[in-house]
């Protein structure tokens, strides 16, 4: 039975780790509205250029570009997941983690080679105790307030160069589309070959292009995957706060139900020093 110093040291405790995480909460909800925002808006631009390129595709005559239709192998697969760079935010890592490493071992078990590029240091910790063999790279994002196209451009342009290169056949992205604050969608979308939505507004319309085609998905295409890796980073980012805000109140409710419990065991152990006290004071009188 713990003594009564020893209750109270740790009520205090758990008054303390409450206000720490009340604090996470209130300020992961402030950078939750900025993130959110910054997400919504990059939907509309991405989904735009997925009709553009499924336009464009329709009218490509002979093979296309490589970026668009692959090398024709699929034999050397690229995953790049995207987590976050820090930790107290519920399952948000791990359900991204564990996507991927479902997809790893299902590619493996098929006999393909597969590489792993982090984006995140907290994936990279997971990943790194099954699969180190196979992470190729780490990119720390850790010392960005904000995520802006300028963070993302330079992670599609790496993509594309060891495309050119020949290290792989096929890149997939990983990361967590933001839903609402209870819900975040872990999602793996394919960069390389380039995913071209089929049917609906994109096959059906028709558009002249000037320079042509062929020219102008040389262009879009590279722009293209760091549009995505950008609009999955902010997804990622708003997904980060969002788990955050649920995980910390949480946390502050369960700290709040430990203080009620751990304060009723303190009154009931002081009431009864009290009445053991009590007693031995009446006993020794009465003995007198």
């Amino acid at each position: 039975m713990p003594s009564l110093k020893d209750l109270r040291n740790r009520i205090a405790s758990v008054k303390a780790t409450q206000k720490i995480t009340k604090a996470m909460q209130m300020v992961a909800a402030a950078k939750l509205r900025r993130a959110q925002q910054a997400a919504e808006a990059a939907r509309p631009y991405a989904e735009r250029m997925d009709a553009v390129l499924a336009n464009l595709a329709s009218g490509v005559s002979g093979d296309g570009p490589a970026l668009m239709t692959g090398n024709g192998k699929s034999e050397v697969h690229l995953l790049v997941v995207a987590t976050a760079e820090r930790g107290l935010c519920g399952g948000f890592n791990s359900s991204i983690v564990r996507l991927a490493r479902e997809r790893i071992l299902a590619l493996q078990s098929e006999g393909k080679t597969v590489k792993i590029l982090c984006i995140g240091k907290k994936g990279y910790d997971q990943l790194r105790r099954q699969f180190e063999k196979q992470i190729v790279d780490l990119i720390d994002l850790r010392s960005l307030r904000q995520i802006g196209f300028e963070n993302a451009d330079p992670i599609g342009k790496k993509i594309i160069a060891m495309f050119d290169r020949g290290e792989f056949d096929v890149a997939t992205l990983f990361y967590s589309k933001f839903r609402s604050v209870i819900l975040q969608i872990p999602t793996a979308q394919q960069l390389i070959p380039a995913e071209v939505p089929a049917g609906g507004e994109a096959s059906t319309a028709a558009y002249e292009y000037e320079p042509g085609q062929d020219e102008i998905l040389a262009t879009l295409l590279p722009r293209n995957i760091s549009v995505q890796v950008f609009r999955g980073l902010l997804e990622n980012a708003a997904s980060e706060q969002g788990a955050r805000m649920s995980a910390m109140d949480n946390a502050t409710r369960n700290a709040g139900e430990m203080i009620k419990k751990q304060t009723t065991i303190y009154n009931r152990s002081r009431q009864a020093m009290i009445t053991k006290e009590l007693i031995e004071i009446i006993s020794g009188a009465e003995a007198l």
